[in-house]
Order: C-alpha cells, then structure tokens, then sequence
C-alpha cells in the first residue's frame, strides 16, 4: 500500500510533447483499460467508452483538428496549422474516454459523468503504476462537433478527456499544490 500512497503523492502530468515512446500495447494495454473500467458505475450503465488514437490515426486527426481550426481562424499562421496539426501525435497513445451519460430513469446524468471522470483518473494511476507517464487534456477540440463527428462519437456523447500515454523524455517540475487550509473546511452542524 505504501508504493500506491508514494505514486499518488507524487504523480505528476508530463506534457504531451515530453511523452515518446514506448507505450503501452496488447495485453499490457487491455490491462491498463480493464483497470481504467473499475470505477464507481451506480446502475451498472458503464457510460464511457474508449477510442484509441495510436500510429498513423493520430496524424489524420491531426488534419481534422487543423482543418476545423483553419476554418475558424482563415488567418491562422502555417506554423500554427502545424501545431494544431500535432495536437494528438506527440505520445505514442492517446486514449480518448468518451462519456455516454444519458437521461435515465433512476442516474443522474452527473452521476454518469463523473464515473467517466473516474476512468480517466484511473486510467492515468494505473498507466503511472506501470511506468508510463500520462497527460489528461481536453482543449478545444474535444467540445468542436466536427472533431467528434471524425472520432465517431454520437451525439449524446462527449469526451471526458485525451489521456496521452507514453514514457516521459524528460522529467518535469512540479507546480504548486493548494494549501489544505485553502481547501478544507469541517461541517459544524
């Protein structure tokens, strides 16, 4: 239990662009999402899912993110297009959660987003657990229509997160934490 407290006291996101390869693939992978799905469901809804973005996919996204990106903005610099472009192509993975949360009967939909929320976490411990550096991001295209007509998504669902994966080519600073006397207050009655 130790070796779990120490990594969540010290996880931290590297950034896209410091992730390289190798990353995780096969059963290594199928382990990694198998853990990612243990969260909290109430109903037993399971509302996410996955799409894995590896290889070549991640470059043809790239040219949708771009695409929707230069059509917003005509005077976008090439060099920013470029940028745009590399969005999803800079860890070897990048596992999209995809949150499904529906109108139901007896879940609240927030319920359902944040067990999507979860999985996202999870899915971070659990390739850090493994010796992978990991970096939760959404950004703008993960809210543009077009982007997610591209991935496939319908259009009741959303993306809870691009949770890139990889080994870290560097290591990065740590940023500052919140005081818990910032944080943390007692219910009196």
């Amino acid at each position: 239990m130790t070796d779990m407290l120490d990594l969540l006291r010290t996880r931290r996101s590297v950034p896209s662009p410091m992730l390289g390869a190798p990353a995780p693939s096969g059963a290594e992978l199928e382990a990694l999402l198998s853990i990612a799905s243990r969260v909290p469901d109430h109903g037993k809804l399971a509302p996410w899912r996955f799409i894995l973005i590896e290889g070549d996919a991640r470059h043809r996204i790239g040219q949708v993110i771009a695409g929707a990106f230069a059509a917003d903005n005509p005077d976008a610099s090439g060099e920013r297009l470029a940028a745009e472009r590399k969005r999803l192509a800079h860890a070897p993975l990048v596992i999209a959660v995809v949150s499904r949360a529906r109108p139901h009967v007896k879940i609240p939909e927030w319920e359902q987003i944040l067990s999507a929320g979860a999985v996202c976490m999870n899915l971070v411990v659990a390739a850090n657990a493994a010796g992978y550096a990991t970096s939760w991001l959404t950004e703008w295209y993960a809210f543009d229509r077009r982007v997610l007509d591209a991935l496939g998504l319908e259009p009741h669902e959303r993306i809870a997160g691009f949770i890139h994966v990889g080994t870290a080519t560097e290591k990065p600073s740590d940023r500052p934490r919140p005081a818990l006397a910032d944080i943390v207050t007692r219910y009196e009655g």
